[in-house]
């Protein structure tokens, strides 16, 4: 009865360790309430060698410099998803050193890069990614 309780114990410690980790691993920087804008989903081609694979979808948040700057930033939603759209269509989003691998630290400057482009310098301070979804194309029917 003993040994079932010490790994019973030893379990919960372990598991409990292991979930904080990651808890604190994916815990996003924290902001001023009221400076965060979600975006829409935001769909990537994933292309290997130059073949499309698959889809990525991507979800994103803007962190602004202030409330009143996030409220700009909702005005121009539309106006930095086609910059988004446009980006990610023309450069692939993949590790070029390990190709199915999404760069989520390229990826995340250049969304930066253009929301502060679209809104202005002063008025983004940060882009988040919160998940990136994976959508397999199917393989087509050979004849």
């Amino acid at each position: 009865m003993r040994a079932i309780l010490f790994l019973a114990a030893l379990y919960l410690c372990v598991f409990l360790g292991v979930t904080e980790g990651f808890a604190a691993k994916a815990a996003p920087p924290p902001h001023i309430p009221g400076t965060s804008v979600e975006m829409p989903y935001l769909i990537a081609p994933v292309t290997i060698d130059g073949k499309l694979v698959s889809y990525a979808y991507v979800s994103s948040r803007i962190v602004a410099s202030s409330p009143s700057a996030a409220i700009d930033v909702r005005g121009d939603t539309p106006f930095i998803q086609d910059a988004y759209v446009r980006d990610v269509n023309a450069n692939s989003i993949t590790d070029t050193s390990d190709p199915p691998v999404i760069n989520r630290v390229g990826l995340i400057k250049r969304l930066l890069a253009d929301a502060k482009r679209v809104v202005g310098a002063g008025k983004v301070t940060a882009v988040q990614i919160i998940q990136i979804q994976f959508a397999q194309l199917r393989p087509s029917p050979r004849s």
